[in-house]
């Protein structure tokens, strides 16, 4: 890291933890004003509108957010979490040049001992567990850390560790919570959190699965890219994972794939990615594999493998094929190769 003075400051602004009800904040409490002051709904629709923050709305926090006016404060209200996701979506993909200057001061290991020195605070203060809302289903989760899984850094957008919780009643209920850290007037701040891999109960047996909403990251990342000169592995995800939960979503949390060999509808539902995420060759042609439960099933997994192009600087689907089946071997499910990711030619590693 280049010879420089670091500072890390706590500074967690979180749609995860915003109040069920508006609490109307004073004009003049400027310091706690999100934004610089802009519109949060023009920001949630894709536009930059400055406001003179007469008309506001906090958290329970005591973080105020501005409105050019009544209307758009109403219609901010109507979903604030994920209005305020979509606005913070917006800022990132609009500051991607000024951050990634920014970044060269810091590296991962600095964003994730600025988490951890937030994780051990918030766990002290909560009488030994991590509180987090969650805002898919309003429970009041308390848990406890199992350690910073992952980090990964991207250029124009900041920092991102992955942090591997479990609930303090039952361990077996597990839980990944992504941070989103970003340098801020010379910096590092806590940006966000949210719940990316939480527990599903399948057939009596708790199960670690990705669900809604994903990481905000990957929605920026997988439109404005930024300055980097090769696709990277974590951009193949996105438009991967994007994909396969978004069309989740539409179908009531079920991903249906034709079966190539046998023509059967398969219902599933997404569970991970695999690392490493492979390229084909040097015209922008990559390949993904991942697991998918087939729906009702505790234990018969798929691997589905994605084949994503490079269209324009932008990472697109183009075809979903079945690698792995489940079988029955004894009393257990394993998984039956249909092909070696080798036949398909000399791939390598994404970095």
């Amino acid at each position: 890291m280049p010879n420089a003075i670091v500072m890390v400051c706590l500074c967690l602004t979180t749609g995860a933890i915003l109040a069920a009800e508006p609490v109307t904040a004073p004009a003049s409490t400027q310091s706690s004003v999100q934004f610089g002051g802009q519109c949060a709904e023009g920001l949630a629709e894709g536009r930059h509108v400055m406001t003179n923050c007469s008309i506001q709305w906090a958290d329970k926090d005591g973080k105020s957010y501005c409105f050019s006016n009544e209307s758009a404060k109403k219609s901010f209200l109507s979903s604030p979490v994920d209005h305020l996701h979509r606005a913070r979506d917006f800022i990132a993909a609009s500051g991607v040049e000024s951050t990634e200057k920014a970044m060269q001061y810091f590296e991962g290991s600095d964003a994730e001992t600025l988490v951890q020195s937030f994780i051990n605070d918030k766990t002290k203060a909560g009488g030994g567990t991590f509180p987090i809302d969650d805002p898919l289903n309003g429970e009041h989760l308390n848990l406890i850390s199992d350690g910073i899984d992952f980090t990964r850094t991207i250029d124009g957008y900041g920092f991102f560790p992955d942090v591997k919780f479990h609930d303090n009643k039952d361990p077996q209920k597990k839980y990944l919570v992504d941070f989103w850290v970003a340098p801020d007037q010379g910096q590092l701040q806590i940006q966000e959190m949210r719940i990316y891999e939480s527990p599903m109960l399948v057939d009596g047996k708790w199960t670690t699965m990705a669900r809604q909403p994903v990481p905000w990251w990957w929605i920026p990342a997988s439109e404005h890219p930024g300055h980097l000169a090769t696709k990277r592995s974590w951009e193949v995800m996105s438009a991967v994972e994007y994909g396969a939960l978004n069309q989740s979503a539409k179908d009531g949390g079920i991903f249906t794939l034709k079966d190539d060999k046998t023509g059967q509808s398969l219902r599933l539902q997404f569970i991970d990615t695999h690392q490493p995420v492979r390229q084909l060759d040097d015209n922008g042609h990559y390949f993904a594999c991942t697991d998918f439960r087939a729906v009702g099933t505790p234990d018969q997994i798929y691997d589905i493998d994605f084949w994503v192009t490079d269209k324009d600087g932008k990472m697109t689907v183009e075809q979903a094929r079945v690698h792995k089946v489940p079988e029955k071997k004894g009393d257990h499910w394993v998984q039956v190769p249909r092909y070696d990711w080798k036949e398909l030619g000399n791939s390598h590693v994404v970095p």
